[in-house]
């Protein structure tokens, strides 16, 4: 995650302490030297709805194979003992998964903090009190675009209604709620309403995310922004970000899975505000860039293990044959030890990037889509002269 926020404005948030933490460079198997990952749970393949870009290729319907309630509950023992900071719900639908207040109840009662990925379309008032009674820290509810261009590409209609009361209910219950959106070319023209909607709505964090061709985003890559578009998108999120900051308003802005943005940023800062600039590439530099395989991984709802939620044809091992940190330390594993070390094996503009201890090669599970797992990230949208090619 690339925080806006934080590198613009110098706001300060919980998630910049795991970001930005002077122990990051010395973590390999953790977000700092203390601590373990973040873990992505995609608890259930089950969904209501048939998103267009869903990496899980989610399904109406139950799957077999879900890990049960006492399993979920040994693997949640297994993260607080690796030190997990946070466990991520998302699915599927998390909330379709029969017992997962259950789960969250459990998760509050061994102190794993918690949050929630959802569609939003299942949170009423009485759930949304019981989210927030339960201990979810935050709730990431996704919208694409407004109504019509929302419930196309989340192929249900109503959905975009469903969810805006999904948003309602967590603000009257006092539960943290933030906004999840994948920008594609039909509603990055949406931008300036779906600021106003932030705004109108009071939502206090806003995840911008880059497409992955991954699981059925696979499909549609030709619907991803070209290089100038993502630059005019980047561009109105910055003067947005400003904009929200000297009105006083305090909503968190960031973009996820392409860190060339950060890049982009310390560029744009640099013509403007030079002292700022060198403080943006500073913070940069001390994250590192991406690090799935090491800050970020992913467990499936049959207990498979992968090193995010997007780069699904590699599986580490499966919770349960070993423990979840077991199979996270990675010893004897050759792929891990590459991952971790990729810096010696990305090829192309990977490989000759003057910024490539700030990116880290980006996202692999786009590399992978062209065929190669380390050749460049086809989504890296900075010249050949920005790189230093």
């Amino acid at each position: 995650m690339i925080s806006f926020s934080k590198l613009l404005q110098d706001q300060q948030h919980f998630g910049d302490s795991l970001r930005y933490h002077p122990d990051v460079q010395g973590s390999t198997r953790g977000t700092t030297l203390e601590k373990g990952p973040i873990v992505v749970w995609n608890c259930t393949r089950t969904c209501n709805l048939n998103c267009r870009h869903c990496y899980a290729e989610a399904v109406n319907k139950y799957s077999p194979g879900e890990l049960s309630t006492e399993e979920a509950k040994h693997f949640m023992d297994t993260l607080v003992s690796y030190k997990v900071p946070v466990l991520l719900f998302s699915g599927g639908e998390p909330l379709m998964r029969r017992d997962i207040f259950d789960l969250f109840e459990y998760g509050n009662q061994i102190g794993l903090r918690m949050v929630i990925s959802t569609n939003g379309t299942l949170i009423d008032r009485d759930k949304a009190k019981k989210i927030k009674a339960l201990g979810i820290s935050y709730a990431g509810i996704s919208l694409d675009g407004l109504k019509d261009v929302n419930d196309s590409f989340r192929g249900v209609d109503g959905a975009f209604e469903k969810a805006m009361e999904g948003f309602s209910s967590c603000r009257e219950a006092g539960q943290k709620t933030g906004l999840r959106l994948t920008l594609n070319k039909t509603n990055y023209q949406q931008l300036p309403a779906i600021f106003d909607l932030i705004e109108k709505e009071k939502i206090q964090r806003v995840c911008f995310y880059h497409l992955v061709y991954s699981g059925r985003g696979s499909n549609i890559a030709n619907e991803d922004l070209t290089h100038d578009e993502t630059r005019k998108a980047l561009d109105f999120i910055i003067d947005k970000t400003i904009d929200l900051c000297s009105r006083g308003i305090k909503t968190e802005i960031l973009t996820v899975d392409n860190h060339c943005d950060g890049i982009y940023l310390y560029r744009y800062m640099q013509s403007r505000d030079k002292e700022r600039s060198e403080k943006i590439l500073h913070l940069l530099t001390a994250n590192g860039g991406n690090r799935s395989g090491s800050a970020i991984a992913s467990v499936d709802w049959e207990g498979n293990v992968f090193i995010d939620q997007f780069t699904r044809d590699i599986t580490l091992g499966n919770i349960r044959e070993k423990s979840f940190g077991d199979i996270w330390d990675g010893f004897g594993n050759p792929f891990l030890e590459m991952l971790r070390n990729r810096k010696d094996h990305l090829k192309g503009r990977c490989a000759s990037c003057r910024w490539l201890n700030q990116c880290n090669g980006n996202f692999r599970a786009r590399a992978q889509s062209t065929g190669d797992f380390w050749a460049s990230d086809p989504a890296c949208y900075l010249t050949d002269e920005e790189i230093g090619i």
